[in-house]
């Protein structure tokens, strides 16, 4: 059996979100399947790191496809005539999008429809495109894949889509997020807050992350408590992070606030582990990556209660109401040198961070594909 795959966000220097939930399951699927040919189609010169298996055959399908115009031309041009070329008996795409214009059954993976619910945290030509073709994309692929319950019931709310065609295939954290030793915590609080405990935050600075109400939130937090405790922001400037950057200029605890930018993983493992606790109030989330990696690394969590935050994280997390900061200022509170409940929630992440593993998710990703055929 010949498999297409939609490999355009296996990006060697920006691998997240889509590309790193492709990368993960991938590598089961493929090595759990020599029997088998994939047809990895990229959409720009490639990284061989991604070809890891001999079955594997690279194409690189060019314009790169990133904006809705390419999308449109990538989509319904370049890959039916690829999806030809290697008489494909599947096509596996990753991203939510597929195309129209073949017979070849398609299995997409849908994270979240973050779009119709926080219209304004997108580009009016991006918000056009996913208006009028994802309806289209979840009616013309053979099987949905998708992240959570929540997102599975939002597709089936907004789109009227069969449930049937619709499997959940919950995401999961690397292996390599693990406990630091003290050692490695001390080290890890010198190099960023002068030896401080930290709060902190991992992923993209953009509006739906909701850190505007984070830094209020922090603000509640230290004129309350007179605490010396830091606020760390680890992550890359993604989009419409303008309003942010400005209202760090005059924060008044402006000093107690690190912007780390963007972290290779194993720094970003590091700082985790270190962390007093992880804050993660977005506003809307497919599954949410960050709260399993915090509770691998034995890291309480504090995270939104709307959207698939409760889902994901169950009874391990403390939960506020992403729209207000003064909650979210309470839960922090909460923990503060409590001890006894940072233990119970630690020992708690223990329990549900086990219960997410790629192998699983890579085996129901592969029976959605299979479902795809019929």
């Amino acid at each position: 059996m010949t498999i297409a795959v939609n490999a355009r966000f296996l990006l060697a220097d920006y691998l997240e979100g889509y590309g790193n939930f492709m990368h993960e399951t991938l590598k089961f699927i493929v090595g759990k399947h020599p029997e088998h040919r994939f047809i990895f189609i990229f959409d720009r010169a490639f990284d061989t790191r991604f070809v890891f298996a001999e079955n594997i055959i690279p194409v690189v399908a060019n314009p790169p496809a990133r904006h809705p115009l390419l999308w449109k031309f990538w989509y319904q041009y370049k890959i039916p005539s690829i999806l030809k070329k290697f008489k494909a008996d599947v096509f596996l795409s990753a991203d939510g999008f597929c195309s129209l214009k073949t017979q070849v059954p398609q299995c997409i993976v849908v994270h979240d429809l973050a779009f119709l619910h926080y219209p304004d945290f997108h580009k009016k030509s991006h918000l056009a495109f996913f208006r009028k073709y994802i309806p289209r994309f979840l009616n013309k692929a053979k099987s949905i894949a998708t992240v959570s319950q929540f997102s599975k019931n939002d597709i089936i709310k907004q789109y009227q889509i069969d449930e049937a065609k619709i499997d959940i295939v919950y995401s999961a954290s690397k292996k390599n997020f693990q406990p630091s030793t003290d050692e490695e915590k001390n080290a890890t609080k010198n190099k960023y807050t002068e030896g401080r405990e930290y709060f902190l935050y991992t992923g993209a600075i953009h509006p739906r992350k909701n850190l505007m109400h984070l830094l209020k939130a922090f603000s509640i937090f230290k004129k309350r408590l007179q605490s010396n405790m830091k606020l760390v922001i680890a992550g890359r400037l993604a989009w419409q992070y303008g309003s942010f950057i400005e209202s760090l200029k005059t924060y008044k605890y402006r000093s107690d606030v690190v912007l780390t930018g963007y972290l290779e993983e194993s720094e970003l493992v590091k700082i985790t582990g270190a962390a007093y606790a992880l804050v993660y109030p977005s506003l809307f989330e497919g599954f949410g990556v960050p709260p399993i990696e915090a509770m691998q690394c034995h890291t309480p969590v504090i995270t939104s209660q709307s959207s698939a935050m409760q889902e994901i994280t169950k009874e391990a997390a403390l939960y506020a109401n992403a729209t207000d900061p003064a909650d979210i200022a309470e839960k922090m509170m909460m923990l503060y040198k409590d001890e006894n409940l940072r233990n119970v929630l630690i020992e708690k992440g223990k329990t549900v961070s086990a219960t997410y593993n790629w192998e699983i998710t890579a085996d129901l990703v592969w029976l959605s594909v299979i479902k795809a055929l019929g």
